[in-house]
């Protein structure tokens, strides 16, 4: 640094990644709680109870923000002093908490809604209670009910993959065009293409979307569940049918 101070950002991007560590943890907490509230939804629990996951969510999403923030305000730092090339060491914490400062300030409510996790837990949790019909009444006339519900609501589903022509076991789906495919066919295509320098058109018929990438896809858990649950009615009716019921067991026995 010809003229100016010799500054070494060594200490500083230690911070850095240990602060992108603790992101992380963020990350990981928001997707077991996603998983918790599912898990809440498909076991008919109280509708109490799948709201508090909602609100931890958006704990979540605003610890989310503000590490965002206090990261990007040290990053923009270093990249001003290094760009300005100052001739005495600069006071980097106050620095780094004015641009904190001007970036928390224009928080907003939009902000946490906006939240990749937080969108992707609130859009697969109402399309959970869709197909498992949430109610917080677990009479035998409310689960019947729900069950005939499940079947209305799964027959309607395609868990067909457009490429496999196969169900699913791990469909994601596109965030731009909304359509699923088995993980590992689409993310297959996407390398092949890749290495020829081509862009992927999304293999459902009829859709105009021509560059699906990788990182539009997120795994659609309801999806997944749905098909687990019918494969479960599936087996249990085969069960029965094949004249495995308990009361078959208990003559047999």
């Amino acid at each position: 640094m010809p003229a100016g101070a010799r500054i070494s950002f060594n200490c500083v991007d230690s911070s850095l990644s240990s602060l992108k560590n603790c992101q992380s943890y963020i990350h990981t907490g928001m997707n077991i709680t996603t998983h918790v509230a599912f898990d809440l939804v498909e076991s008919f629990n109280d509708v109490e109870d799948v709201n508090s996951m909602e609100n931890v969510m958006l704990e979540y999403a605003a610890m989310d923000r503000e590490l965002s923030h206090y990261i990007k305000a040290i990053e923009e730092t270093v990249h001003q002093i290094k760009r300005e090339k100052p001739e005495n060491i600069p006071d980097l914490q106050s620095l780094v908490k004015e641009k904190f400062t001007a970036l928390e300030s224009k928080n907003s409510d939009s902000d946490l809604q906006q939240n990749e996790k937080y969108a992707y837990f609130k859009d697969q949790l109402k399309v959970m209670k869709k197909q498992f019909c949430h109610q917080s009444d677990n009479s035998n006339e409310a689960i019947e009910e729900i069950d005939e519900d499940i079947a209305v609501t799964q027959s309607q589903m395609n868990f067909i993959c457009p490429i496999t022509q196969m169900e699913m076991k791990r469909p994601v789906r596109n965030k731009v065009c909304g359509h699923t495919y088995e993980e590992d066919a689409i993310l297959k295509i996407i390398q092949t293409r890749k290495q020829q320098k081509k862009k992927v058109r999304c293999p459902k018929i009829g859709c105009s979307h021509a560059d699906v990438k990788e990182s539009d896809l997120m795994p659609d858990e309801a999806l997944k569940r749905a098909i687990d649950s019918q494969n479960k009615q599936s087996w249990s009716t085969l069960e029965k049918s094949d004249g495995y019921d308990s009361s078959t067991k208990e003559i047999c026995c």
